[in-house]
């Protein structure tokens, strides 16, 4: 595979414990370092062991679920308090890391029983996941691929996500003030001034992470996945690729604003070209066509291409290999891609999450991973 081993070695969870987390009322399970290979029926429980190492990165989980419906239920009341425990290894030592919320309050954060952010975990174990729901993600709205070109940007340092969380919020104290009508100018300019640098910052990451992506996808030798050529059709993002200086471009974004005013506040949202309008484009390079118009399969082969292209860019340049989180991975997968799949995990040394119906599909991965039968509520060895 001609890979170069990892700066550090990967980050892995050597075990796991939930307390009445969705199916799960306890669950302690050990693991080694290696990719888990999760199967079992429909609705045993799989993607719930997924979801929950998810909340120990920024954001609503891999389900995009707030932290009061991922308490377990039964006799139809949900329990107080719900849990998720790890004990991570990483960079020669092992730290306790926490989340968990009780019943109406927000999820806290644990680190080595001390409170932390989530921010502070999600550095010691970057992650990258991919869903069922983003297999047709280049013919869906755009704002599904931005989100999905986000969480890529973010593993690399998820402080980027306090910059989008910024400029939301001042987004949405815009838009309050234009609705409720004549804002004052003063106020409503320094807003906007604020939302720019945001903005702007968000923009640079994203250039800086497309650039570093596409080259990583240019210098691979052919494989299975196919090669993607990628953009980023957004104006901010344009004016920057053009050159211009960082306060040009947030005095540029600040005055299309100020401009757009009566425009956005007619409409109820901003209409002004900004970071939250802009648009990932992508091709499969061997068919010259837009990704959109691609096959389930193809769409999906060239989802994993970025992913993967992304684990060996954060691997190589950044000494961080991320958990890969890969639910129903294999499927509308054929044999050949299956096995390509098993190869470019193992080769970044991530301890990737898997699920599937069937152990069969993970036969790629022969004894180089572990393999847990999920059935409701229970989790075993085999």
């Amino acid at each position: 595979m001609n890979e170069q081993p990892p700066q550090v070695p990967p980050a892995a969870v050597r075990r796991l414990r939930l307390t009445d987390y969705r199916s799960y009322e306890r669950l302690d399970l050990e693991l080694d370092r290696r990719p888990l290979a999760l199967y079992g029926a429909n609705g045993s429980g799989k993607t719930n062991l997924l979801e929950a190492v998810s909340f120990f990165a920024p954001g609503k989980g891999l389900r995009s679920a707030g932290a009061d419906q991922v308490a377990r239920k039964a006799g139809g009341q949900a329990a107080p308090v719900w849990g998720v425990h790890a004990e991570l290894e990483t960079r020669g030592d092992v730290y306790r890391l926490g989340v968990g919320a009780r019943e109406g309050a927000r999820r806290e954060c644990r680190l080595e029983g001390q409170p932390a952010t989530i921010n502070e975990l999600a550095r010691m174990m970057p992650m990258i996941w991919l869903t069922p729901a983003q297999d047709r993600l280049f013919a869906g709205p755009r704002a599904d691929r931005l989100k999905f070109f986000d969480r890529l940007v973010y593993a690399a340092d998820p402080a980027l996500g306090e910059a989008a969380n910024a400029y939301e919020k001042l987004r949405s104290r815009r838009q309050k003030l234009l609705d409720d009508g004549q804002p004052d100018d003063s106020w409503l300019k320094a807003l906007e001034m604020e939302m720019a640098g945001h903005g702007v910052a968000m923009a640079a990451a994203r250039l800086d992470a497309l650039i570093r992506l596409q080259a990583e996808i240019d210098v691979r030798p052919e494989g299975v996945f196919p090669k993607a050529d990628l953009s980023l059709d957004g104006a901010v993002e344009s004016d920057l690729a053009e050159g211009l200086k960082i306060g040009e471009v947030e005095d540029r974004f600040a005055a299309a604003l100020r401009h757009g005013r009566a425009r956005d506040g007619a409409a109820g949202r901003t209409l002004t070209p900004g970071p939250h309008r802009t648009e990932l484009l992508a091709s499969h390079r061997e068919k010259e066509q837009p990704a959109g118009d691609c096959s389930t399969g193809e769409q999906k082969a060239l989802i994993l291409t970025l992913t993967l292209a992304q684990a060996r860019v954060l691997s190589r340049q950044a000494g961080l290999v991320p958990l890969l989180l890969f639910d129903e991975a294999c499927a509308h997968l054929d044999a050949a891609r299956r096995e390509g799949l098993s190869q470019e995990i193992l080769a970044t040394g991530s301890q990737a999450w898997l699920t599937g119906v069937e152990r069969v599909l993970f036969e790629p991965f022969a004894h180089q991973a572990q393999y847990f039968e999920i059935a409701p509520g229970l989790v075993s060895s085999a």
